[in-house]
């Protein structure tokens, strides 16, 4: 949706941090770790300053709005263990809105400090007039690169090359049936220094990656993209391709979708891709919104919300506030998450796909807190969604009486616990949902951003998560699962899956999500916590919806 522009600038009477002997207190040498979603990076360290100045700039590509917080903490660099000094979470749909923010913002969770932070916007325009070189090193345009497919790839490297090596090697039986399987490939992609990867496809000459990658461009007239497919099993390269990105220059939308040849590689080798150029533009923003000053937090227009395990998120105590916009309206009027349950959970970062997964500071199990070192995984946050078409609700048990009827497979009974409704005009709970259709990725993106009031399937309480199908597809494969949650009513998770289809089949389709009960196998709890299902043949897919 565009870029989040962070300019780290300085901070002001930062908590002291440092002991000498036990007793004297020094200061303290302050850095910053900033997030968005799952990209992170750290500032320099400012030795023994409690009003450090960095002039550090970071860049951010944002992928959902709402849904996606820029999170700041700074830590005191010790030898042996950093020191927690105080975090920031703001809202980027307030920085979308107001384009550019000059401010300083009290930190949280710590007993003084400010932060001072100059946060620009950028849109993707397709504008090659704004694709001018930037000498302070800053970022001109994203590229956004979508990695279909494969042809006619080269069993091994030896296929089009008749080196003293290979015939040396094949003579060997041993060596000769391993040359003979299908590759194994993955694809790097590098622009200027910064390489990525795509997921390995087994056994195959014609992969198919479906993936989507972006790069920050400096200077879209001079830098390439540059391609290798390799083998996992042999760790040869099966072909290398190199695009000018002037040569999206020549296209009026900027975009090249197409088939490219393979150099190094057979003949009749190719690589299929679409690429886009996006421009990136900071709009003027309304004078009277950009504020300046230690004060500026009082009287901006940012929403900053604590970070805690479970505690409700909310913005620091204001003295006035200023007219609201129709949005920032909307968004107030939404009911606030319960914050008495308990968000303890185990990060399941190594669970299938998820793109973002975001779980409690405070956890039970092996999880940091803030006030202990730097943070493993991102803390969790709430997130304010505009009202937007109301989804098909499914309520598993309505009522007590009608449970008898439902099928074990979709409703397992407890006998200790027949009394399921949870005292709201929802007996089932809510799930809160953002979809929308990502047009460049040419994927369906449904951000699984949390439940509240679902009903305890047990004395033990739950361990909620959730699972989604794209129905008419039930396959095992196809299947996305956030991670588990433990011992709440209210999950966070604010995670995010990715179905690859082509809009037109997408509208044919329906979303099946199920929250369910993360039990022992041989358990007699009920697994089932609910059922949402979505005809997306009835919304508008691009525009998007989000909805309790």
């Amino acid at each position: 949706q565009g870029v989040i522009r962070v300019h780290l600038l300085e901070a002001e009477n930062l908590v002291q941090k440092d002991n000498f002997l036990g007793a004297i207190r020094g200061k303290s040498d302050p850095y910053a770790f900033l997030r968005v979603g799952t990209v992170q990076y750290r500032s320099k360290t400012v030795s023994r300053d409690l009003n450090p100045i960095w002039n550090e700039t970071f860049e951010f590509v944002v992928h959902e709005v709402p849904g996606q917080d820029l999170e700041v903490d700074l830590y005191d660099e010790d030898p042996d263990k950093d020191d927690f000094m105080g975090s920031l979470l703001i809202s980027l749909v307030d920085v979308m809105n107001d384009r550019t923010v000059d401010e300083w913002f009290p930190l949280s969770k710590t007993t003084s400090g400010h932060l001072h932070l100059k946060l620009e916007w950028l849109s993707l325009v397709n504008d090659q007039e704004k694709l001018h070189e930037d000498k302070k090193g800053l970022s001109t345009a994203i590229l956004i690169v979508y990695l279909d497919s494969a042809f006619n790839l080269p069993k091994n490297h030896f296929e089009y090359s008749n080196g003293e090596c290979g015939t040396k090697k094949i003579k060997n039986n041993k060596y000769l049936k391993k040359m003979e399987r299908e590759p194994s490939s993955f694809v790097l992609l590098t622009v200027g220094n910064k390489t990525q990867k795509s997921k390995t496809c087994n056994f195959s000459k014609d992969p198919t990656w479906g993936q989507a990658f972006t790069f920050f461009v400096h200077s879209a007239h001079s830098q390439s993209l540059h391609i290798e497919i390799k083998d996992k099993e042999r760790d040869s390269a099966l072909g290398t391709s190199v695009v000018c990105l002037s040569h999206l220059l020549k296209d009026p939308s900027m975009t090249l979708d197409q088939r490219f040849q393979l150099d190094h590689s057979s003949s009749d080798s190719f690589i299929k891709m679409k690429l886009v150029l996006r421009a990136l533009d900071v709009e003027e923003p309304d004078p009277q919104r950009v504020k300046a000053g230690v004060n500026a937090s009082k009287l901006g227009p940012v929403h900053v919300m604590e970070k805690a395990g479970n505690q409700q998120f909310s913005s620091p105590q204001v003295s006035k506030v200023p007219p609201m916009s129709k949005d920032s309206a909307a968004l107030e009027s939404l009911p606030k998450k319960d914050s008495g349950e308990d968000l303890d959970a185990k990060d399941s970062s190594g669970g299938p796909v998820p793109s973002e997964t975001v779980s409690g500071l405070d956890e039970a199990e092996g999880k940091q807190n803030p006030e202990h070192g730097p943070p493993s995984a991102l803390p969790s946050r709430a997130v304010a969604v505009p009202t937007l078409p109301v989804l098909q609700e499914m309520r598993v048990a309505p009522s007590v009486t009608s449970l008898g009827s439902l099928p074990s497979s979709c409703f397992e009974l407890s006998s200790s616990n027949l009394d399921i409704h949870n005292g709201t005009e929802m007996p089932l709970g809510e799930i809160q949902l953002t979809v929308r259709y990502a047009s460049i990725r040419q994927s369906l993106v449904v951000l699984v951003n949390g439940c509240r009031n679902l009903v305890p399937s047990s004395n033990r309480g739950v361990d909620p998560y959730v699972r989604i199908y794209l129905l008419p597809d039930r396959r095992w494969t196809s299947r996305k699962k956030t991670s588990v949650k433990k011992k709440t009513l209210n999950p966070q998770y604010d995670e995010k899956f990715e179905f690859f289809e082509s809009l037109e089949n997408v509208k044919k389709r329906t979303l099946d999500i199920a929250v369910k009960n993360s039990r022992p196998f041989i358990s007699q709890e009920r697994k089932e916590l609910g059922k949402v299902r979505i005809d997306l043949s009835r919304e508008d897919l691009i525009k998007g919806f989000a909805q309790w």
